[in-house]
Formats: structure tokens, C-alpha cells, sequence
């Protein structure tokens, strides 16, 4: 018996995960995102300007003039790649049409509260990163080693990291990508092997020689591809909006208000409502998941929370944008989208009842954006985690070689088994890395408590490890650094 095949593993696999979620994960996740909202008096909310000042960072520079590692900007949409990706369109219907209209209010809550989780983690990245040959790297499992001394729980977080995104998520970002050209261009009724091969062909090629170029190869197209994709995204769902310009209150009220629908006629009623719209928003957003710390370590900026902040933004730049879009797109075309139809199939319909059916075309293109980039996100996070491991070159080869070809096996399988297996590990992943950041967390206070007095003197906030001499296991901040940045930053201004 093939078990990739076997309907009754996957429902058990289903159900294994959803245990897992429901009992373990979901709960922690809010504690723990409730207690660093009240600890760092909600930095999350009234950091919001200060997030977008740090976006505009420009990469720090070596004695040459040359860049040391890349910019705030690029880890941003490293990140940002691997979180949009085709759970903004499919997992966001999913979500609607399981849950109703009111899970979006709680895919918005569960990223304002993740938003702190976020802040802590990515700082905690930066704080512990380690140099590397093309700049810096860190992530979960560096501050587990450097911060707990615990290098045995880095390597069982990195493991599951390794299997959960650049394997199983990439496969089933290609998926869906060959899926969606398969229902805009294939033969309906008929075998699409040939195609499904040609679009799994093409993947694995783009993606060979995206991860073969590097980091900086990797931040070059993920810069170029996130805002495209974001704004092309965008445009398109405006255009519904406008188009349907009557149903926007109406919309608003039944998130509100099915958000808090105790008799709701969904099987479960608010409790099935609240968990479908948090797991959903914890898929997409990835807060507190110990995802996004891998690329917001490999920013060079002047102060860890910088990148505390800019990872809180891509939190935001998910859910309430992208997320947001796909919800606005199905509830102003479908008036009772439970049990519509789920996924691709729910979002094709809402944009073909709105604009017409050569949307299936523009889709498309957008899910390959939305998926390629992430598939780009997704292998850069398991780079890091190899790195941690291991720095034989070989095995660094054969990750890439086994990635690519992940995404050519990924093309042409069925997903079900592999999504809930997927799901389960996440689920593990994001337990480990809770604990270690809430272990951790009184240093990210200390980080944000350091910050925000230089910002209140008018100053650009550096830190050194000088400052909070208490601190152990540091590497990439002494002073010797910071005098390096100064000194280059005065010599290219003259």
C-alpha cells in the first residue's frame, strides 16, 4: 500500500493535526503573544512608524564600499516571500469557506497579537546571528544554542524546519502552480500528465538557478518579485471591490458580526469559527513560528530590534493586505460562500463572477508569483538550518539538488498527504521555537528598552554588546563593528 495515496493516512494525519493545533499549538501561540503584547506595552501597535523608518535602512558597507550582507529592505521580502504564498489566495477561501465571513476577524486578531511574538523572535535572530562567507546568518536555531546553550534543541528545531518548508511546503507550492495552469490551459475531463511534467520542468529549472546564485541572488529576486506580485495582487482585487462597491459595509458587517455567532449554522459553531480563522492566520503570517527570524538575521542593520520591527511589518503586509484582498474579492462577489467550493476553486469563482473568466489566465500568474516566490523564501530558510548543522559543501549541495527536485516531484504528486504531514511538523516547529523565545524573551526586552532611550535622545539606535555586558555568546556586535560602520559610512559620504 502506497500511503502518499492512501486516503485513510491522510485523514489520520488530518486529524493528528488538528489535535496537535487545537490543543497545544493554538493556545500557546496566544498566551504567549498576549503576554509580550502587555510586556513590551504593545510594540506592535505604537512602533508602527518606526517600522517603516527602518524599512528605508540601506545595506551597512565594508572598508571597499561594498555591501557587507543585504538590506533591511531585501531580508523583508525574503521573509515576506515565504509567507505570501499560495495561503493568501487558497488558505484564505479555505478558511471562508469552512468557517464563514467571521474567521477573517480572527485571522486579523491572531496577526495583531502574533505581531509581538514576531517582534521577539526576529530581534532574538539578529541578536545571535553568526558571520557567514556571504554576510550574516541566524535564526531559531542559533539564539537555542547561543542564548539557552541548548544546541541539541537548534538541531532538532532545524531538522523540522528542513522538512517542513523547503520540502514539503515547496512541493506543494508547485502543485499548485501546475494545478492552476492545468485549470486555466489544460484538457478538462482528460489526462494533463504532459503539461504537469512541462510546468514541473520549468519550476525546477527557475528554481536551480535562483539557488545556486547564493543569498544575494535569492534577495535580488525576491526584491523584484514580492512588490510585483503584491501590487498585481492588489490592482486585481481592487478592481472587484469597485466593481461590487455596494457590498463593502455589508461585507464588514458579517465579519464583525459572524466573528461573535454563537448559534452560527457552521458545524462547531464560534469555536470552529475562532480556530479555523487563527490557524489559518498562523499558516499565512507564520508569527511565532520561527520562520522569518532565518532572514531577518541576514540583515546588516545598526540595532537588533530594527529587525524586530521589519518582521512585525511583514506580518502586517500579509494579513491585512493579502489576506485581507482574497476576503474582500470572495465575500463582495458570493453572498453565502460556506461550502461554495474550497481553495483555488472558491477565489476562480469570485474573480470569474466579477471580472469574467479571463481572470483563470491572470490567476495564473499571480499564484506563480505568489508560490515561485515563496518556494525561493522557503529554500533560503532551510540554507540557513543546514548551515547550522553542517558546513560540508557537499551536503549543502545535495540540499540543493534535493530541493529542486522537490519541486519537480511536487508539480505532478497529489497533495493531501503531504499538506497534513506538512501541517503536523509546522505545528511541532512552532511549539520548540515558543518555548525557546519565551525562555528568552526578558533579553528582547532589555533589546527594546535599549532602543527606545536612544530613539528618545534623537539618535540613530546602535548597540553594542557593551551595552548590556550581561548578555553572553555574542558575536556580530562589538565595538570594533560599530567603529567599522561609522568609519565607512564618513569615508563614502566624503
Amino acid at each position: 500500500m502506497n500511503l502518499l495515496e492512501n486516503d485513510a493516512f491522510a485523514t489520520w494525519l488530518a486529524n493528528q493535526g488538528d489535535m496537535l493545533w487545537t490543543y497545544a499549538v493554538l493556545p500557546i501561540v496566544a498566551i504567549v503573544g498576549i503576554y509580550f503584547t502587555v510586556r513590551t506595552g504593545a510594540v506592535q501597535l505604537r512602533m508602527i512608524p518606526a517600522m517603516f523608518k527602518t524599512l528605508t535602512d540601506k545595506a551597512l558597507l565594508n572598508e571597499a564600499g561594498e555591501k557587507k550582507s543585504i538590506s533591511a529592505f531585501q531580508a523583508f521580502t525574503i521573509s515576506a516571500a515565504s509567507r505570501v504564498g499560495v495561503g493568501n489566495i487558497a488558505g484564505v477561501a479555505t478558511a471562508i469557506a469552512l468557517g464563514g465571513p467571521g474567521a477573517v476577524f480572527w485571522m486579523w486578531t491572531m496577526a495583531f497579537i502574533g505581531g509581538a511574538s514576531s517582534f521577539v523572535e526576529s530581534t532574538l535572530g539578529q541578536l545571535y546571528k553568526v558571520r557567514a562567507k556571504d554576510g550574516y546568518r541566524g535564526g531559531p536555531a542559533y539564539y537555542m544554542q547561543k542564548g539557552l546553550n541548548a544546541r541539541w534543541m537548534g538541531i532538532a528545531f532545524s531538522v523540522i524546519l528542513i522538512v517542513c518548508f523547503p520540502f514539503a511546503f515547496s512541493s506543494l507550492q508547485a502543485n499548485t502552480i501546475s494545478a492552476t495552469v492545468a485549470g486555466a490551459f489544460g484538457t478538462e475531463g482528460e489526462s494533463n500528465s504532459g503539461l504537469l511534467l512541462g510546468v514541473g520542468i520549468v519550476l525546477a529549472l527557475l528554481t536551480g538557478a535562483v539557488v545556486f546564485g547564493g543569498v544575494r541572488r535569492i534577495a535580488k529576486v525576491t526584491e523584484s518579485l514580492v512588490p510585483s506580485m503584491a501590487v498585481l495582487y492588489l490592482l486585481l482585487g481592487i478592481a472587484v471591490v469597485i466593481s461590487n462597491i455596494d457590498q463593502v459595509p455589508v461585507v464588514f458587517g458579517k465579519i464583525y458580526g459572524e466573528a461573535f455567532n454563537f448559534s452560527s449554522v457552521i458545524g462547531g459553531g464560534l469555536g470552529t469559527v475562532i480556530m479555523i480563522g487563527v490557524k489559518r492566520g498562523m499558516f499565512s503570517n507564520e508569527a511565532g513560528l520561527g520562520s522569518a527570524p532565518n532572514a531577518g538575521a541576514t540583515a546588516a542593520v545598526t540595532h537588533p530590534v530594527k529587525q524586530g520591527l521589519v518582521q512585525t511589518l511583514g506580518v502586517y503586509f500579509d494579513t491585512f493586505l493579502i489576506c485581507s484582498i482574497t476576503a474582500f474579492i470572495i465575500l463582495v462577489s458570493i453572498e453565502n460562500p460556506v461550502g461554495a467550493g474550497l481553495g483555488i476553486e472558491l477565489t476562480q469563482r469570485a474573480l470569474s463572477d466579477s471580472l469574467g473568466s479571463w481572470t483563470a489566465v491572470l490567476l495564473t500568474i499571480i499564484i506563480f508569483l505568489l508560490a515561485f516566490s515563496s518556494i525561493i523564501g522557503n529554500y533560503y530558510y532551510g540554507e540557513s538550518n543546514i548551515g547550522f548543522i553542517t558546513n560540508n559543501p557537499q551536503v549543502m549541495m545535495g540540499y540543493r539538488v534535493l530541493v529542486t527536485l522537490a519541486v519537480l516531484g511536487g508539480a505532478m504528486a497529489t497533495a493531501d498527504v503531504v499538506w497534513n504531514l506538512a501541517d503536523m511538523v509546522m505545528g511541532i516547529m512552532a511549539l520548540i521555537n515558543l518555548i525557546a523565545i519565551a525562555l528568552l524573551s526578558p533579553v528582547a526586552f532589555k533589546m527594546l528598552k535599549n532602543y527606545s532611550a536612544q530613539l528618545k535622545q534623537g539618535l540613530n539606535p546602535t548597540f553594542t554588546d557593551s551595552q548590556l555586558p550581561e548578555l553572553k555568546n555574542i558575536e556580530c556586535w562589538t565595538e570594533d563593528d560599530v567603529l567599522d560602520h561609522r568609519a565607512v559610512q564618513v569615508k563614502v559620504k566624503k
